[in-house]
């Protein structure tokens, strides 16, 4: 039996203090001890992309990390995209292009696309393609998350102004 510790993780810029198992990996903490359910589990062995959340910015597999490693970092969900009722310009892309069908997968891939191109917003198509291959789909055959993560791209580039506003 393992023993049981006293953390705070900050999910979405919201603190949670949960009692734990030494053990117990990130994507449990959050789902079971945080309730933000939005971040799915796959494989648990780090291969499916499901689990896909943000670590202080970077794009990481939680399933993969125990939750008192993220103790003092930075967690950002699916949960944390939107502002309110205005979603992010990648959730809006996975709609306006379809890149999505059953919806288990989708997540992960927001979560991937959304931590890469903050870092990296002129990646190649190339290099978007080789960090996307990362995360499974079973579903959509992949051809409309990479047009929605290429149109998300467009939208999300830092000075964009918006037609609407200006």
């Amino acid at each position: 039996m393992t023993e049981k510790c006293d953390i705070t993780l900050t999910i979405n810029e919201t603190s949670y203090d949960i009692r734990i198992d030494q053990r117990r990996t990130l994507v449990d903490a959050i789902r079971d001890d945080c309730g933000q359910t939005g971040t799915h589990i796959g494989c648990e062995h780090g291969v499916c992309g499901a689990c896909t959340i943000l670590l202080d910015g970077e794009p990481v597999r939680s399933c993969l990390m125990f939750a008192v490693q993220a103790q003092g970092r930075k967690i950002r969900t699916v949960e944390g995209l939107a502002n309110g009722d205005e979603l992010h310009p990648m959730q809006q892309s996975f709609i306006e292009n379809h890149g999505l069908q059953c919806g288990f997968c989708t997540p992960g891939f927001l979560m991937l696309a959304t931590g890469v191109l903050e870092r990296e917003p002129d990646i190649s198509d190339e290099d978007m393609l080789d960090v996307l291959s990362s995360n499974l789909c079973r579903c959509t055959g992949y051809a409309n998350i990479v047009k929605a993560v290429r149109a998300a791209a467009i939208k999300m580039k830092p000075g964009k102004v918006d037609a609407a506003v200006g």
